[in-house]
């Protein structure tokens, strides 16, 4: 993604916590909501691999609020990182949609320790394409009310991902 469609999406995105009738932010704090911090844009965090379907496979995954449930694994996303070959989980978003749920070495410090949440791209080919860029945090980041999906072990990528949403403070 070029820099100004980057910049585009925050600024939208930041709109959509600020005043939408569905942001996750509790209401008493939309007004006060000045914008996310994110990492610089870095087109060396947008990665290429191949994407190997499951069927109709279930994982129990657990919750930010310590419970566990079944999710939808969709596939698994094999991916070289920084150096390192991963096989990504990847979980239905509930829309039917993939995205991989992943913690990173800046989880806890510049981002939010329960991890971030990013899209998968995937080509009719078998290939497939994640901009960590986009990476977002989970609406249980925003307000506790919201349960979300934790990072399967499998997600715990052992590099920092110092792209996307850094850890949201409440002002």
């Amino acid at each position: 993604m070029d820099r100004e469609a980057l910049e585009k999406h925050r600024r939208q995105h930041d709109e959509f916590l600020r005043s939408h009738y569905a942001s996750p932010l509790p209401d008493e704090d939309q007004e006060a909501f000045s914008g996310l911090d994110y990492f610089p844009q870095d087109s060396a965090m947008v990665f290429a691999g191949s994407y190997s379907p499951t069927d109709d496979s279930r994982i129990q995954i657990t919750s930010s609020a310590g419970t566990t449930s079944e999710y939808h694994q969709m596939g698994v996303f094999h991916v070289e990182i920084c150096g390192s070959m991963y096989g990504l989980i990847v979980l239905d978003d509930g829309d039917g949609n993939p995205f991989i749920a992943f913690i990173d070495v800046t989880s806890g410090a510049e981002s939010y320790a329960g991890g971030r949440y990013v899209s998968l791209d995937v080509g009719g080919d078998g290939s497939a394409s994640i901009d960590f860029d986009l990476a977002s945090n989970p609406y249980c980041v925003y307000d506790e009310e919201f349960v979300c999906p934790l990072p399967p072990l499998a997600n715990r990528i052992t590099v920092p991902i110092e792209a996307g949403e850094k850890k949201y403070e409440r002002t």
